[in-house]
């Protein structure tokens, strides 16, 4: 249905229904309570009339304002949101529900998330560290199973994240949002910028709508302004506003709070490059990067105490006149661009074999993803119960000998692929069970592919089960095993 259609018939669609008020039964749902009322939608608390099985969660309808007189666009956002819900998935969206006709009387119900969204936090901006590096890592998170859903948000602000009890984020409101196989009815009936104005993406006040390293742009302006107080862009209220992030760079935020570590400032600006193709690759990596700080290797980004000088800014305005982002073809295209691929290497007890041929295959399949990041970890097996030794007979750390020999085995790696800014990491996990922590870690990391080694079967592998075999039948992701056949144990 085009925006015109709808728009324009506003006023014949909805008289069957009549004012919506508390007690009305539609569609099987009975409006319990008005929650919000917006400029564009008001949210019902709602009761299903005869619960269906398995519904063992809350409800709210989302139900669009039309009276005549709004913006069409704010009504294709609608139709936009009641196409794509149905397809998401996860614990980082809200669970859809139902639908309700454009004829009679246009709505969405869905899982209600308790509690309020992030953008309260904000008003109690600069918050600690911690607290944003966490908020950062939920978020990251959150986007890449959405981006992996074929979704790019294209809004992602604060009052579009909540948090489930557990701690996981959730990313609510789909208007502007864009799937890969579904129309986009935003960019079929309009030729203007799209999104809120201090989170907007260079690429969106372009017109491009299909680059997931957008979404990535404004979780980097939600991490500056929760760190510093004060928003990076400021608040533009007209396309010349947003068009100056084209040319004009942020105050680095290490100039407005001095207590910031280096790493985070590198971690934000790399967020927020006007170009797409000089950010995080993917928000699996920029996750990666704020659970593991203390790998991040640190460029001239983090140095910076100014923002560009007048001669820089007039030569990327000069470039910016005419200036045409690179052109996408998919979110997946992007994100089978830069995958994060695990080796995970037991560099205590593997055999000089298996420890070859585990290098010769993540060599490979590394070097088949030139946009790709090795992320090589091992772990160090503690006790369930009970103190662990933390140095060996000499007196050494047993965490740092661990750490040197994965860096010495991913040496020929890194020099025959010439691995760097910030494509090669190493991460010992120390933990009881190694199975756990491998999964574990590929799961907070988005991790897309593992590569292990697995020594041949014998009666009691067979019987206590093998580290390869739990990591196979419980990875969500891809995982190539590497047997080393030279002998059993």
């Amino acid at each position: 249905m085009s925006a015109e259609s709808t728009f324009g018939g506003a006023s014949t669609l909805f008289p069957p229904i009549g004012t919506l008020e508390p007690g009305l039964v539609l569609d099987g749902f009975r409006l319990d309570e008005r929650l919000h009322q917006g400029g564009m939608a008001n949210l019902w608390r709602v009761t299903r009339v005869e619960p269906l099985a398995g519904e063992d969660f809350p409800l709210i309808m989302k139900v669009p304002r039309i009276k005549g007189g709004e913006d069409p666009a704010t009504i294709v956002g609608f139709e936009t949101e009641q196409m794509l819900m149905p397809a998401l998935k996860g614990p980082h969206v809200p669970k859809f529900v139902a639908r309700g006709d454009w004829t009679r009387q246009a709505y969405i119900v869905m899982e209600r998330i308790g509690g309020a969204s992030l953008r309260p936090r904000f008003d109690d901006a600069p918050l600690p560290l911690d607290e944003v590096v966490e908020i950062g890592i939920k978020v990251a998170l959150a986007l890449q199973d959405l981006h992996l859903q074929h979704v790019v948000h294209l809004d992602v602000k604060p009052s579009n994240i909540m948090f489930r009890p557990n701690g996981a984020a959730v990313l609510v409101d789909f208007g502007l949002s864009r799937h890969d196989h579904l129309p986009d009815l935003l960019e079929e009936e309009f030729s203007l910028p799209m999104g809120t104005g201090p989170y907007m993406s260079p690429e969106q006040v372009q017109f491009v709508r299909n680059d997931p390293r957008s979404d990535l742009f404004a979780l980097g302006v939600m991490l500056y302004h929760l760190a510093t107080g004060e928003r990076p862009f400021g608040q533009p209220s007209s396309v010349r506003g947003l068009r100056r992030r084209l040319y004009v760079e942020p105050v680095p935020p290490r100039a407005i709070k001095p207590d910031l570590p280096p790493w985070f400032q590198e971690i934000v600006l790399h967020c927020l490059e006007v170009k797409a193709e000089r950010r995080y690759q993917s928000a699996a990596q920029l996750a990666l990067d704020l659970q593991q700080p203390e790998l991040v290797p640190l460029t001239k980004r983090s140095e910076k105490l100014s923002g560009s000088g007048l001669l820089k800014r007039l030569k990327r305005w000069f470039f910016a006149l005419g200036a045409e982002p690179a052109a996408q073809t998919s979110v997946a295209a992007q994100l089978a661009r830069s995958p994060i691929i695990m080796a995970a290497i037991d560099v205590q007890h593997a055999t000089p074999a298996l420890l070859e041929k585990l290098c010769e295959t993540v060599r490979r399949i590394v070097q088949a993803e030139p946009g790709a990041r090795l992320a090589c970890v091992s772990v160090m097996k503690t006790h369930r119960i009970g103190m662990d030794e933390l140095t060996d007979k000499e007196g050494k750390s047993v965490h740092v000998k661990q750490l040197i020999a994965l860096k010495a085995w991913a040496r020929p790696i890194s020099r025959a692929l010439e691995l760097g800014d910030g494509r090669l990491t190493f991460h010992v996990l120390e933990a009881p069970d190694a199975a756990a922590a491998i999964l574990e870690f590929a799961a907070k990391s988005g991790t897309d592919h593992i590569v292990m080694g697995a020594r041949r079967a014998s009666t009691l592998r067979r019987y206590l089960g093998s580290v390869s075999a739990e990591v196979v039948t419980q990875s969500a992701c891809t995982v190539t095993v590497v047997r080393d056949v030279a002998r059993a144990i």
